[in-house]
């Protein structure tokens, strides 16, 4: 029989290969997560628009980012619970109306403070959207989970690249009209889902709300959650924050955010399963997590270089692509717990930790200086860098290798 180790090699080389031989629910969701991720970039170019346009600080504005992540973290803990009593098309769709509703009250909104409430509410959505959407996907795909996985991270990153595009472009003529925009696209996505997405039955048995606190007695498990915490430190430092010192219109950063969309998009699909093949998971991690801590350093010194500052963001989602879909990856094969039970733990400890980095970075700005948040991104990427680390030997029966 074939260790954990030696098969993963041949899971992720056979990823590239099933990758599109899907069934209609499948291609159904993927749909509607590249629209539920589009929705979060539509929402970047216009964050410095919304700060003028409403009188608010740049840590006002940040709560945009710190709600939104708090919610979904707090209610990723209930999805399992609530999608094996309704089932998961039922889950998706009420996610997808919560999302839709949200956005659109966001988009009415008169002051930071209300869009603040109404992008929680969209976290709600969110929550139950996004772990259900990736258990289906890995359920329900043909071929290794490795090769849902890259399914997955693909819709991710096209949503991604496309969503700061859109939303630079709509934003422009208003920062209401990416709210708008998104509700639009997210109907769109609910409809796709209702129409399309058949024969996916609900749990053999209902999950507990405790599930998710009781898979984090696993280390490996907590070892992936913890090491997520911190490098979304950097990430949201450098979603939420950027488009401050760049000093740009809202198309600038849109075409800006795109480019970091399309490198995180063909990374997470084509680099990252063969760099896992070449060097392992954690290996691998290891190095994109250091080149990751570095560019949010270069960021820092060169704050003043707007030329710098664009080409550090779009390298960036090179280094984002890979470590999203190895570090997914890793979550579903961590723990001897089901994935969706799995999906929920890690991204409770993730997004509830992670919810104060955007908050803080605006903060920092302020109070010390624009380069100070992406020190302190580069910060929690070391820290992350240091947690995977330490927790290699519990997680040796993901670090798949070629040797």
């Amino acid at each position: 029989m074939m260790s954990a180790q030696s098969q993963a090699p041949d899971e992720f080389a056979e990823a590239e290969a099933s990758i599109l031989r899907q069934p209609a629910p499948v291609w159904a969701v993927a749909f509607a997560c590249v629209v539920a991720f589009m929705g979060l970039g539509l929402v970047d170019p216009i964050l410095p628009a919304i700060s003028a346009q409403l009188h608010a600080t740049k840590a006002q504005t940040e709560l945009l980012f710190t709600s939104y992540m708090l919610v979904t973290g707090c209610m990723m803990v209930f999805t399992g619970f609530i999608s094996t009593r309704i089932g998961p098309k039922y889950t998706l769709l009420i996610g997808l109306l919560f999302i839709t509703a949200f956005s659109f009250f966001a988009g009415r909104s008169g002051s930071v403070g209300q869009i603040v409430g109404f992008r929680g509410g969209w976290g709600v959505g969110n929550a139950m959207f996004i772990a259900t959407a990736l258990s289906v996907i890995v359920s329900s795909a043909r071929g290794s989970a490795a090769s849902a996985v890259i399914l997955y991270e693909a819709a991710l990153g096209l949503g991604m690249s496309v969503g700061p595009l859109l939303g630079g472009t709509l934003g422009s003529h208003s920062w209401r009209y990416p709210f708008y925009g998104v509700a639009i696209l997210m109907a769109i996505g609910f409809i796709a889902v209702l129409l399309f997405l058949r024969g996916v039955p609900k749990p053999a048995h209902r999950a507990s709300i405790l599930a998710p606190f009781q898979a984090l007695r696993h280390l490996s498990l907590l070892t992936l959650g913890l090491t997520a915490l911190f490098y979304n430190f950097g990430f949201f430092t450098l979603l939420g924050y950027a488009p401050y010192p760049l000093h740009m219109s809202a198309h600038g950063i849109g075409y800006t955010f795109f480019g970091w969309g399309v490198l995180l998009a063909i990374t997470s699909v084509f680099v990252a399963p063969k760099l896992a093949e070449r060097f392992g998971v954690l290996r691998t991690m290891y190095g994109i997590l250091t080149l990751f801590a570095a560019d949010l350093l270069v960021m820092g010194l060169g704050i003043h270089s707007q030329i710098a500052l664009v080409i550090c963001i779009i390298v960036a989602g090179a280094f984002l692509g890979v470590n999203n879909t190895l570090i997914t990856t890793a979550v579903m094969q961590a723990a001897p717990v089901e994935r969706p039970t799995a999906s929920a733990a890690y991204s409770f400890v993730r997004f509830v930790g992670g919810a104060v980095a955007p908050w803080l970075a605006g903060k920092l700005s302020d109070a010390v200086g624009p380069a100070m948040p992406f020190y302190v991104g580069c910060i929690g990427v070391l820290v992350a860098l240091g947690i995977l680390f330490l927790g290699r030997n519990v997680l040796r029966h993901v670090n798949a290798s070629s040797h």
